[in-house]
């Protein structure tokens, strides 16, 4: 009996160990993708371009990180979950040294591309290698504590870079964004657990390489040919699109007059997305009681209302203004995450894919799209600008609310 304790208390170790392993890997990865967003004016200064201009470092890194997080579900299947983690977040690491001696916008635009494959590794990968490696019992706690450490992660890579932004230089960011990467890669390849259990797809050694790609475009190919789960691709891709895109422009702006706030200054406007985490967290209890339909029309509301609000343009309106809208955006996209993971009965690992490639395609495409407004009218012309995408969001609400009643007769 104590040795069966001993083993139990060591697999609920290695079971700790792994959650802690890739929440901290999460903190990384969204600190490297994030922390720019913070520096939008210092990089707009030492590039010589303009502040919308800068929105591009963001955009770039989303749309080359979104496409990648499908390739990564596919490989993570061949050669299991553990060797594409540890690979990516070294190379990662690396790549910061490039972005210290980057000398042009363009190189800087070059290494962020690279940067947003890289980045891809541990979202495609993190929520099957927890279903695959935990115990029951233990799988919730680790979505919940992971989603948490996502939102953490960016909130702390925007102020983290707001405040070097207000006091070093270039160079200087990048030395230290080098640093931190790199003693939190350290820490995670310390604490993952060196044994996994491999995919069953990768202990079919009969199975043909042509059979393979066969399985893995059907895989895809079943969630795109579901009209409710392309729905609810579009929701979260244009949900991310405005929210993430918004944050960029009031930064700036948040720097002009009226308001001439510094650069570290404008970044706490990303405390408000702590709203959102408040959110995350109580929305798995609001599904069960409320079901999603009613849940993405609050959110949609709460978007509307939020970003409405920031007319006002007083400090404390925009404040209020964009703690509502994170309010409704977390709500959007725990609903969404949710949708997918019932709906999804196959090819699990795929369906999360195409979602959060949809998802930071939204975040990629908003920045170009957004910044066209801001350029004719500024932030008045960023509410405009989100207000279309909000009715966008609204009539992909409804066919979801129209195809479930649908469904609901038929039953």
């Amino acid at each position: 009996m104590n040795i069966t304790a001993n083993q139990s208390e060591s697999e609920q170790g290695k079971q700790g160990r792994l959650i802690w392993a890739l929440c901290l890997a999460s903190i990384v990865i969204y600190i490297n993708l994030y922390t720019v967003q913070g520096m939008l004016p210092l990089i707009a200064e030492h590039f010589n371009v303009t502040g919308a201009q800068s929105t591009l470092v963001l955009s770039v890194t989303s749309f080359t990180l979104a496409f990648s997080l499908l390739f990564y579900a596919v490989l993570s299947d061949r050669v299991g979950r553990l060797k594409p983690i540890i690979i990516s977040l070294w190379l990662l690491a690396c790549s910061n040294i490039l972005l210290i001696f980057a000398t042009s916008f363009d190189a800087l635009v070059i290494i962020r591309l690279i940067q947003g494959v890289l980045l891809a590794a541990v979202p495609a990968i993190a929520m099957a290698y927890f279903k695959e490696q935990l115990a029951p019992g233990f799988m919730l706690k680790a979505a919940a504590t992971y989603i948490m450490a996502n939102s953490l992660g960016g909130i702390f890579g925007r102020l983290f870079g707001g405040l070097m932004s207000q006091h070093l230089s270039w160079q200087q960011s990048m030395g230290l964004v080098f640093v931190v990467t790199l003693l939190g890669v350290a820490l995670v390849t310390y604490l993952l657990p060196r044994k996994e259990i491999k995919p069953d797809i990768t202990q079919n050694n009969t199975t043909q390489p042509k059979s393979k790609l066969f399985n893995d475009l059907k895989g895809f190919l079943i969630h795109l040919k579901d009209s409710k789960m392309r729905l609810v691709f579009i929701i979260g891709g244009l949900a991310f699109m405005m929210m993430v895109n918004q944050f960029s422009f009031i930064q700036l702006h948040l720097m002009s007059s009226p308001y001439d706030l510094s650069r570290f200054s404008a970044t706490l406007i990303f405390l408000c997305y702590l709203s959102g985490t408040f959110t995350s967290y109580l929305s798995a209890k609001w599904v069960v009681k409320y079901g999603s339909i009613v849940l993405f029309k609050a959110a949609f509301l709460f978007m509307v209302l939020g970003t409405l609000l920031t007319l006002h343009d007083t400090l404390w309106a925009i404040v209020l203004g964009f703690l509502i809208t994170a309010s409704g955006f977390f709500l959007t996209h725990s609903c969404c995450n949710s949708f997918v993971a019932i709906k999804a009965t196959a090819h699990r690992a795929k369906a999360t894919s195409l979602y959060l490639c949809s998802y930071y395609l939204g975040a990629a495409l908003g920045g170009p799209y957004l910044m066209l407004f801001w350029q004719q009218a500024e932030w008045p012309g960023v509410v405009v600008g989100s207000l279309s995408l909000l009715l966008l969001l609204f009539i992909a609400i409804w066919f979801l609310s129209r195809d479930k009643l649908e469904e609901s007769a038929s039953n």
